[in-house]
């Protein structure tokens, strides 16, 4: 959400608590609805509660209950849930019910009152644009949460029967029966997908400035609008809002969700429609063509990071933040005065195939086990600090009973409270022009993706695949799940030598897994875990594909073989670190809050919880 975005929340709160109020308390208790119509930054205040409850917000937050990473902080809800078996319905730090609820609320508000809010009572046309826009902002918005709330509490009732969320449309006040059952599962996307088709009905699909009358939409013109208004509204200057576009790619996502494996039978989704629905999004920028080439290092472009830089090209909806180094300071190295608090695990590391594209268990890779970073996938060194890496200009040592030689640091394996515990520090979106030493402090802009190109081109990719196979295209897109992979590869520079030169085999073990449409499923996920780790996608993929939720991570331990001489070998060793303590036989479906079942009667628990 843009810092404009919050500005205008705020007044609308300020808005509500004016300095008469606050120590003489109205005639009747109806300021608040009478107040909305004539102040519209505080009816708009309704509206923007809805972005501020848009989950994850900072970064890195639920992989480290994954198996891509741990927190060497032994404490906090997520370690505690993951490593501590204490994932119960009353003890939940990946529930959305609260939040999302809240901004429902707030949106079904908002949507009830909008068409009564003076926006612009002057201008009829800047009125209808005012409505139209908000209305399509609140229904694009309720779909995203509804998408948050079904990811996370979505499942089987021990009725057979795969259950959502209850689904809420209008805003619920003092006399409501808040004892709803839940919506099945189906009924709920049905519902997002409407809400997704009436948003992009009221909404531009980018906030564009018009040169000139002619190229405002027709019903606008009819009541009047000129240029300045139209741009007023509608133009770039909203930017970061709902849109069209954001609104179709979230109408994907969902079909996406609702296609997997773990709530397909009941769902009404098939492969089919949610890869038509993710195609619909990659046409708007012309397919491949439209194809990032850098869009894997989006992080590392320091001239688009500024909020008010030119767009990135793989940037479909971004939220912006301000000027700080929270994330350095968690997760840079502790030599380099950050906490290290995010250990990418070796089962991550080991989901990096060989430059030449081979996963390091094919026999043909070339993987040395005691020179395992050597000829690795580029995008290894990109997201993962390991042992021997220069990172800040800095040699970082993560190993054990090393020497402090050679300029290196001595960040090991263990070593601290601070210290890594898997013998990797996280690399993937920290700037490395920040510093977070107390006595040079010096912050950057950054920002968060919500959903990025490469995201649409991997759910396209999944879904086609699963539908047509590798090479289908049975509806005339114009590329395959096998076209959207061969992209994201040569991208990442796989299918090279040392130097990176193609390779004249060029990428053959892709080539092998076209021809497989199972090997093929499992090569599409393991792109999307490197293409999009660290960004809270990991722990949901891993549910909604129905995959082991317990596996054991490992970490790497560095030691020279004689610790006395510097010229002394080194030995690579993996290492157990922790054990995941989930059980995927009920928890690949999320619970519902064992206080919400235990006040409402209607509400069905997921079987298991």
């Amino acid at each position: 959400m843009k810092t404009r975005n919050i500005i205008l929340y705020l007044c609308g709160l300020l808005a509500v608590c004016s300095c008469a109020d606050m120590f003489e308390p109205a005639d009747e208790n109806n300021r608040q609805e009478e107040a909305m119509y004539e102040e519209s930054k505080y009816a708009h205040g309704l509206l923007m509660y809805g972005y501020d409850q848009l989950p994850y917000l900072t970064t890195t937050q639920t992989d480290i209950a994954t198996d891509d990473a741990v927190t060497n902080l032994a404490s906090g809800a997520y370690w505690n849930m993951a490593s501590g078996g204490t994932w119960a319905s009353d003890n939940d730090p990946m529930s959305q019910w609260d939040n999302c609820k809240d901004g429902i609320q707030y949106l079904n508000l908002s949507l009830s009152k909008v068409e009564k809010v003076k926006w612009a009572p002057s201008a009829a046309s800047k009125q209808q644009m005012f409505i139209d826009r908000l209305k399509g902002e609140a229904l694009g918005l309720r779909a995203v949460l509804y998408y948050y709330l079904l990811q996370a509490h979505g499942g089987y009732a021990d009725d057979g029967v795969l259950y959502g969320v209850p689904l809420l449309t209008a805003p619920e006040n003092g006399s409501s029966d808040f004892n709803q059952p839940r919506a099945t599962f189906a009924d709920c996307v049905k519902q997002c997908f409407a809400d997704c088709d009436s948003a992009m009905a009221l909404l531009p699909a980018d906030y564009l400035d018009v040169e000139n009358d002619n190229e405002i939409p027709a019903k606008y013109l009819a009541l009047g609008a000129q240029k300045t208004g139209y741009n007023l509204v509608f133009g770039e200057r909203s930017k970061g809002l709902m849109s069209g576009k954001i609104a179709e790619a979230v109408k994907g996502q969902i079909a996406l969700l609702a296609a997997s494996h773990a709530f397909r039978e009941q769902s009404g989704v098939t492969s089919a429609e949610a890869a038509t629905l993710c195609a619909n999004v990659l046409k708007r920028i012309g397919g491949l063509d439209g194809f990032d080439i850098t869009g894997n290092i989006w992080y590392k472009n320091k001239t688009k990071l500024n909020p008010d830089a030119t767009e990135m090209p793989e940037m479909l909806w971004r939220e912006d933040r301000h000027l700080n180094n929270d994330q350095e300071k968690e997760n840079f190295p502790p030599t380099l005065y950050g906490n290290g608090r995010v250990n990418p695990s070796q089962n991550f590391v080991d989901a990096f195939p060989m430059r030449n594209g081979r996963p390091i268990t094919d026999p043909n890779s070339g993987y040395d086990a005691q020179n395992p970073y050597a000829n690795r996938d580029p995008r290894l060194e990109n997201n993962v600090i390991y042992h021997g890496m220069t990172f800040k200009s800095t040699v970082i040592s993560t190993g054990f009973n090393i020497p402090n030689d050679k300029n290196e640091t001595n960040d090991n394996l263990n070593n601290m409270e601070r210290s890594t515990h898997t013998g990797y520090y996280l690399k993937k979106l920290l700037r490395e022009d920040v510093s977070v030493n107390p006595s040079s402090n010096l912050s950057q802009q950054h920002i968060y993706p919500r959903i990025r190109y490469t995201e649409m081109f991997l759910a396209y990719a999944e879904a086609a695949n699963d539908a047509w196979g590798p090479e289908g295209d049975p509806t005339g897109v114009g590329f395959t799940a096998y076209d959207v992979i061969k992209a994201i590869r040569k991208r990442a520079g796989l299918g090279t030598d040392e130097y990176g030169r193609e390779l004249p085999e060029g990428d053959a073990y892709l080539e092998e897994c076209k021809a497989d449409k199972e090997k093929m499923t499992m090569l599409i996920r393991n792109e999307r875990r490197i293409e999009l780790c660290f960004e809270n996608k990991r722990f949901w993929d891993l549910r909604r594909w129905q995959m082991p939720l317990n596996e054991s991570i490992k970490g790497m331990k560095v030691e020279r073989i004689d610790p006395e001489r510097e010229d002394s070998p080194l030995k690579y060793t993996i290492i157990d670190v922790e054990d995941r303590k989930f059980d995927s036989s009920y928890q690949w479906y999320g619970p519902i809050p064992k206080g919400e079942v235990l006040k409402w009667s209607n509400l069905k628990q997921n079987k298991g919880w």
